[in-house]
């Protein structure tokens, strides 16, 4: 394991997870086209703000029942809730519907977003459907590709294994940060430089900004701060 703390983690919690991309395409730039989701995710409650934690990750279907036996399915089931509970904290559970059409039946609801943050997940994000919204418990940042009302005949088909949800790809103890908008896999050697690319952005939009919102803002002075925001090292 990393040096990397649950303090760290917390610190790029103040930024939502667009102003973190933004940080890792000047840390990173090879990643700028990718190691984010691309695609629209419904939130349970668009106003929490952004988490960053620990990956924890599974395989689910749902559309068929399981070939496993209810003694079988059993077996699977404690070993993936003590898997979640595994330190280091806070985590994100990623888990990738693997059914043709994902999302035929939901893996979250009142249930499991009650379970997972209290075996320590700030939160979740997939690319199947969620439910049991206002009964889901508060606080738990949950992503999900759709809702819908039935659980059908959702299954852990693995965990602890590499996911991609919508083109974010994951493995155990990999960093994740999301929010409304989505999320997006920090590679730990840009976690603690990511403060300091923020700020210095930071300065330089300001330029910009305090200038486009201004009364008597025009093309000069759009050009004098895009030139003022230059400067700024």
């Amino acid at each position: 394991m990393t040096d990397i703390t649950a303090d760290d983690l917390k610190t790029l919690t103040q930024w939502d997870t667009p102003t973190i991309c933004n940080a890792l395409e000047e840390i990173m730039p090879e990643r700028r086209g990718h190691g984010y989701t691309t695609e629209q995710l419904v939130p349970l409650d668009p106003d929490l703000p952004a988490i960053c934690g620990f990956a924890r990750t599974a395989m689910i279907r749902a559309a068929e029942p399981s070939s496993d036996t209810i003694a079988e399915a059993a077996a699977k089931r404690l070993p993936y809730y003590e898997y979640v509970g595994q330190q280091p904290h806070p985590s994100v559970v990623v888990i990738q519907d693997i059914d043709p059409r994902p999302g035929h039946g939901a893996f979250w609801g009142e249930v499991h977003t009650h379970v997972h943050k209290g075996l320590g997940a700030a939160g979740a994000v997939t690319n199947g459907s969620i439910r049991d919204i206002p009964d889901s418990v508060r606080g738990f940042n949950l992503l999900g590709g759709k809702i819908g009302p039935s659980h059908a005949y959702v299954h852990v088909v693995d965990f602890d294994c590499q996911v991609t949800v919508y083109g974010l790809t994951v493995s155990t103890n990999d960093i994740v940060h999301a929010d409304r908008h989505g999320a997006v896999m920090i590679p730990v050697e840009a976690v603690k430089k990511i403060p300091e690319v923020v700020a210095l952005q930071q300065r330089k939009e300001a330029k910009i900004l305090d200038a486009a919102k201004s009364p008597d803002f025009n093309f000069e002075k759009l050009k004098a701060a895009i030139g003022a925001a230059k400067e700024i090292h």
